[in-house]
């Protein structure tokens, strides 16, 4: 590691003020930022401890039926919150199957939405990489390349968003709350990260000092509590991150489907919503041939980087799985193996 000077401020001003000098960066519970300063893949001067800054640790269950997370919230602690789980089950579902239990106990929620890229090439400093040195290039283009993106990527990067939570969040409409030097703003969390494009260096829309202090779901994410599921294919069943995952969700009366929602993880550098395959299955019924075309709409674009065009196939066949399973309906409870192909419903009453 390189020297770096230690900050730990007593409110958000300060943190934001600490943060906002050239080459300073935010300290939560560090599962990935000090594994990329270790490898050197990144070289902070300076770290703002942000773990005890006040009231950024509660989960709160608004009165108009939506919900507000602390961005120092621990993952294992919201996925456990009974009134959460029940209210949000597919969100839950997510952050249990990410990483390990002892890293679900100290990663943050808002740590989580700011994790980099797991491509290989960003972590190994003797690799060309634009995220990491822009104008380095893409050694990943022409490299091992069978995990990476095939949606919304360019000739600077095709490298993925490793989030498991982040993916029910853009589906249900999730808002992120940022404070920073010019005061505070909400982004939605489908557009608060970026695409590659000719920058792959910038990945999400904060600028210098800008803070993550909390996540909302609006009251309609509950409306979907019934017909709400997570899945993720992996290459081995847990502590892997996903070749291909899916967040789906439906409300369905009468054997009508009268909302639906579709994202997706493992595809892009961010998170992809799939509106077009949520506009099709409206007033559809939820059998395997609608979510088939809507599992065709979602991938209408997409183009292998490289040796990955097996997860495009693989992509339409998570989909189609993740609504046959929403629409079974949600357990009441969680899967001893969440958001597994292989899972069972036998496990804890999370759902309940």
């Amino acid at each position: 590691m390189n020297l770096f000077d230690y900050v730990r401020p007593v409110s958000v001003a300060e943190a934001v003020a600490a943060a906002s000098e050239p080459g300073a960066a935010y300290l939560a519970a560090g599962t990935n930022l000090v594994d990329l300063m270790k490898v050197g893949a990144l070289r902070p001067s300076r770290l703002v401890d942000v773990t005890r800054l006040p009231g950024l640790d509660r989960i709160e269950m608004l009165a108009d039926g939506g919900v507000r997370i602390g961005a120092m919230v621990r993952n294992a602690d919201l996925a456990r919150d009974q009134a959460f789980a029940t209210a949000h089950p597919a969100v839950a579902e997510a952050l249990l199957s990410g990483a390990s239990p002892q890293l679900r106990n100290t990663a943050t929620v808002g740590g989580n939405l700011m994790q980099r890229t797991r491509c290989a090439y960003f972590y190994d400093t003797a690799s060309a990489c634009n995220r990491r040195e822009p104008g380095a290039g893409c050694e990943a283009l022409a490299g091992e390349n069978r995990t990476h993106a095939v949606l919304g990527w360019s000739e600077a990067c095709i490298a993925t968003n490793p989030s498991d939570f982040c993916v029910p969040l853009v589906a249900f409409d999730a808002v992120v709350e940022i404070e920073g030097p010019r005061g505070r703003r909400d982004v939605p969390l489908e557009h608060f990260h970026l695409l590659p494009g000719t920058t792959p260096a910038r990945e999400s829309v904060l600028v210098a000092g800008e803070l993550i202090t909390g996540l909302r779901l609006p009251p309609e994410a509950a409306g979907f509590r019934a017909h709400a599921r997570y899945l993720k294919l992996r290459e081995r069943t847990s502590f892997a991150f996903a070749l291909v995952s899916a967040a789906a969700a439906l409300r369905i009366e009468g054997g009508t489907i009268r909302s639906a929602r579709l994202a997706l993880g493992g595809v892009a550098a961010k998170p992809w919503r799939a509106r077009a395959s949520e506009a099709l299955l409206l007033g559809a019924t939820p059998n395997v041939e609608a979510f088939a075309r809507a599992a065709d709409a979602a991938l209408a674009d997409a183009m292998p980087s490289g040796d990955n065009a097996f997860k495009i196939e693989l992509a339409k066949r998570v989909i189609k799985r993740a609504f046959l399973l929403a629409a079974a309906g949600t357990p009441k409870r969680m899967p001893a193996l969440p958001a597994s192909a292989f899972s069972s419903d036998t496990g804890v009453l999370s759902h309940a």
